[in-house]
């Protein structure tokens, strides 16, 4: 019995979770996508990062935006901030 309860701890220890929620919706034509990410470490950013819209848009060379999606993934010691932007 105590063998499954530790292997229930650790895979709820191990796993993770992620949400991702609308930001903006244009009627603009979606055919490339830019994505900026920045990952924290124990609650402690490391280096600074710009998770903007125009960080995005400006890496999947995109002018004229389509979409925006946020999206947030944790884990046991991390967590992901994550902007997507589709556009054309």
């Amino acid at each position: 019995m105590k063998k499954v309860l530790y292997i229930g701890l650790l895979g709820a220890l191990l796993s993770s979770c992620s949400v991702t929620y609308p930001g903006i919706v244009t009627g603009n034509k979606a055919e490339k996508e830019g994505i900026s990410e920045k990952k924290v470490w124990f609650g402690i950013a490391l280096k600074p990062v710009d998770v903007s819209i125009e960080k995005a848009a400006k890496n999947g060379n995109i002018t004229k935006v389509s979409t925006v999606d946020y999206q947030v993934s944790k884990s046991l010691f991390s967590t992901t901030y994550t902007t997507i932007v589709t556009g054309n």
